[in-house]
């Protein structure tokens, strides 16, 4: 096995991190990330051993945390041979879908409800969110715990991402060139991120959730259309940015963009604007002659949607600054 440190390992205060698939795309942004993180030592596995589970499971035995960035199989194997350590067992994050729904593992979105991002500090197992999800339950949330939208209400979410956020076929297909410019996918209407938006945005409904992909590689917008005179409280636009704003108050992430700040466009939104950072932003759309609203929320989908949310969270786990 090799080792790589970040910073010099004099420091007696450092603590150890293998990412486990750090190849991929994740994993690989989240390894730029913690380069220049404080206090954090990266150890990697010898290529060769990658596959090894001995030799995983005895570089898992010697670090703080384990950040799978693996196929949802490949990840439970992962967290298996985790367990088999027992007391020397390390803290994990999950960033694949495979645990997203657990109820034994905490939901690493710090800013979904108070206490959040404490239960993320305290916990061993924590499931990374998904991007589409991030956006998703961010506007939705706010809106259940204040009885603004029923549990049952018919919700429609529409995205767009980059589409580094589909993996390594559709990277492959846009560098090539084989892939079309704009495309929607996920029209069976079974897309794995669907329970995971039900059980975290407070949803007892399943909700009809419709993504897309275009031709530039990082950025997302995520958009929940609302008929005002359907919701359990009557509200106008201002109202539904007052509760994003009092659900995220005091959130170093998250920002609430009101219709009256200088950066909020009327007409137009584009998906690059927070592309390498762990920003995210929710806008409402309100058109009170109509009683229609859209809410919409734009990260970067390997930002908050993927890399930047895991090292939030490890930063939480290992009682940093997150």
């Amino acid at each position: 096995m090799s080792t790589t440190l970040t910073k010099p390992a004099a420091s007696t205060a450092l603590k150890t991190v293998f990412i486990d698939g750090e190849a991929g795309t994740t994993g690989l942004q989240i390894r730029d990330r913690l380069e220049t993180t404080e206090g954090v030592r990266m150890r990697s596995i010898d290529p060769a051993l990658r596959k090894d589970p001995e030799a995983r499971k005895a570089l898992m035995s010697e670090v703080d945390v384990v950040i799978l960035c693996l196929p949802d199989d490949a990840a439970k194997e992962s967290v298996a041979l985790a367990d088999s350590l027992g007391a020397k067992s390390p803290k994990i994050i999950d960033a694949s879908t495979a645990h997203r729904v657990a109820p034994d593992w905490t939901y690493g979105f710090p800013e979904l409800a108070p206490g959040q991002a404490e239960a993320v500090a305290k916990s061993k197992r924590v499931s990374n969110p998904g991007c589409y999800p991030t956006g998703g339950i961010a506007l939705l949330r706010p809106l259940i715990d204040t009885g603004i939208m029923a549990k049952d209400h018919p919700v429609t979410i529409n995205a767009v991402s980059g589409y580094t956020g589909g993996g390594k076929s559709m990277i492959e297909a846009f560098d090539s060139g084989k892939a079309p410019s704009f495309e929607l996918y996920g029209l069976k209407l079974q897309h794995k991120h669907a329970p995971e938006l039900v059980k975290y945005s407070g949803l007892t409904r399943r909700p009809i959730f419709v993504p897309s992909v275009g031709r530039f590689a990082q950025g997302m917008l995520v958009s929940v259309p609302l008929h005002l005179d359907t919701l359990a409280k009557k509200v106008d636009g201002k109202a539904l940015e007052d509760t994003l704003v009092a659900h995220y108050a005091g959130a170093k992430w998250v920002r609430v963009v009101r219709a009256s700040d200088p950066d909020f466009h009327a007409e137009k939104l584009e998906a690059e604007a927070l592309n390498n950072t762990n920003k995210l932003e929710l806008r409402v759309y309100a058109n009170e002659t109509y009683g229609q609203a859209v809410l919409v929320a734009k990260l970067d989908n390997l930002g908050k949607g993927a890399s930047g949310a895991a090292v939030q969270n490890l930063k939480l786990m290992l009682g940093m600054a997150g």
